[in-house]
């Protein structure tokens, strides 16, 4: 049984969740505070976290930076913050989705359900990537160049990894946006992409402003150059 650790501090809003996570055949732990939920994590082993970010006592964003720094588990932000800059932090910290609040219980738990499947795809892969001068330890969630360790968002470590799991492919906006993020297009489109991309290019890129390893494919979408062969 797939156990979800839940910190939420309106109690109308758990009751509902946890009616639901168990109908679906998920065992649910809760935790109201940042405190409460700090204490729980450190004892128990979770699959995946649903996280608020107003708490009583603290900040979602931390809490899920304490978490980040020692575990992989599937993170959602479940939230009425739904500001831009709140959803492009999140996800730059550590979060896979941010759902804002209100929501359809339907779509949440297909994020849900979703994310599981991820997890598991992941653990069942290889435990490194290494290509074109990057390796990539997944089971550390470290990402080096040329044995140089190097620091990446959360966000750009994924859009890496995606990269690299997909050598000499060509990978459309809509690919990758679809299997990094399950946002709302409005908030996470094919310019926000860009700019991830750039970003992950001044980090990884010897020359970023002529990219050998993640080359633009006119017209079509991006690619992952293993062979280092130039760019397009």
């Amino acid at each position: 049984m797939k156990r979800i650790f839940l910190v939420e501090d309106d109690l109308s809003l758990i009751n509902g969740l946890s009616f639901a996570l168990k109908k679906q055949g998920y065992e649910t732990d809760i935790a109201r505070t940042s405190l409460e939920a700090q204490n729980l994590w450190g004892n128990e082993d979770y699959d995946l976290v649903i996280l608020d970010v107003s708490l009583p006592d603290g900040s979602g964003y931390e809490l899920c930076k304490i978490i980040r720094r020692t575990s992989k588990v599937p993170i959602i932000f479940l939230t009425a913050a739904d500001e831009e800059t709140d959803i492009i932090m999140g996800l730059d910290i550590g979060g896979d989705d941010y759902i804002t609040k209100p929501f359809k219980l339907a779509i949440l738990l297909s994020r849900i359900n979703a994310l599981l499947r991820r997890s598991d795809n992941f653990n069942e892969t290889t435990t490194e990537l290494n290509s074109n001068g990057i390796k990539v330890k997944l089971l550390k969630g470290e990402v080096y160049k040329n044995e140089s360790q190097l620091d990446l968002t959360a966000s750009e470590y994924k859009l890496l990894c995606l990269f690299m799991e997909n050598p000499d492919i060509v990978l459309s906006p809509e690919q990758i946006l679809s299997k990094l993020w399950d946002c709302d297009e409005k908030y996470i489109d094919s310019s926000t992409l860009t700019v991830y991309i750039r970003r992950l290019r001044t980090k990884i890129e010897d020359t970023p402003g002529q990219p050998q390893k993640i080359l633009t494919v006119r017209g079509m979408g991006y690619k992952w150059n293993a062979a280092d062969r130039g760019a397009l």
